[in-house]
């Protein structure tokens, strides 16, 4: 599986130069409060221009480019750590993940149809667009940043489901055209507070008593968001509020090690190993010989 763009999320040198020591770099501004933002917020003021991304299966996206000067005041940046978490660009992993996703539907180990998906660190929105596409009853997008869901999510939601949100002038319009799509911003550490459906204090998945079988997201979806030891913990401590239980699963695109952060799959599944309560299997593997190799992992309860 390979995709037609490539892009690194930090190169060696990046480790070399110590950009991102803790021991260096100052600590991180407090996060903005968790917040729902409105598809009706989305910017008037940023131009957003659009084109198209080929994946697999014949099947053709689009998305949206933004200036991250334009929407921060930053230079071109990959990401400044509590500030800006790097949503404005189309990371190789989001095309992984939609391959991958495109395969397990293929091969029928996944469906989407009625299912409520949350897509974590969502930027473009695109495996969020793909599950919607694909029959979803609610697709939930978070993103760190208000901006980024304004600038670019919403946009580029409304730009790729025109035609599926329009009203049907047919008079046999199924309902399967129906469907939820909402926005939130926010901290992995507090956006649960705002997730519609997030329970405020984390499950034990090793237990299903006292917990009902319609609570939680039946598919969460992530690319390129365990890049931060940091903020690991918090992330799958999130992952575990909001995961339906019994049967929800998460897929989780990433690359194998990210330079000068230490964050990667490998580390990501470990503390998912000692924790125990999820199973992990591997998706896909891309090892294109132009980055790091890039992988797809699905966790199950």
């Amino acid at each position: 599986m390979a995709t037609n763009s490539t892009f690194q999320l930090f190169s060696p040198s990046s480790a070399a130069s110590g950009f991102f020591d803790s021991s260096t770099e100052p600590p991180p501004p407090p996060p903005p409060p968790p917040v729902e933002v409105l598809s009706s917020e989305v910017s008037l003021n940023v131009k957003c221009s659009v084109e198209s991304v080929n994946l697999e299966d014949g099947l053709t996206l689009l998305k949206g480019r933004v200036s991250t000067k334009e929407v921060f005041g930053l230079p071109n940046s990959d990401l400044v750590p509590g500030v800006y978490e790097g949503g404005l660009k189309l990371w190789e992993g989001s095309l992984d993940l939609i391959n991958a996703l495109q395969a397990e539907v293929r091969n029928g180990h996944l469906s989407f149809s009625g299912k409520r998906v949350l897509e974590l660190g969502c930027g473009h929105g695109l495996p969020g667009i793909f599950a919607f596409l694909e029959g979803a009853s609610a697709v939930h997008f978070q993103d760190f940043n208000a901006e980024v869901l304004q600038c670019l999510t919403i946009p580029n939601v409304n730009a790729n489901l025109s035609e599926k949100l329009s009203p049907s002038t047919s008079e046999d319009a199924s309902s399967d055209t129906e469907g939820e799509l909402r926005f939130f911003a926010g901290d992995w550490s507090q956006v649960h507070q705002c997730l519609p459906h997030a329970n405020k204090r984390e499950k034990d998945l090793s237990c299903s008593l006292g917990h009902s079988p319609h609570s939680g997201y039946d598919i969460v979806l992530m690319a390129e968001t365990i890049y931060s030891i940091s903020a690991q913990h918090n992330l799958y401590s999130l992952i575990k509020k909001c995961l339906s239980h019994p049967g929800g699963v998460v897929y989780m695109a990433a690359k194998k090690h990210y330079f000068g952060v230490g964050g990667g799959t490998r580390q990501f599944l470990s503390m998912v190993e000692k924790d125990g309560a999820m199973a992990a299997s591997l998706v896909a593997e891309v090892a294109d010989g132009s980055s790091n190799v890039r992988e797809v992992w699905k966790l199950s309860i």
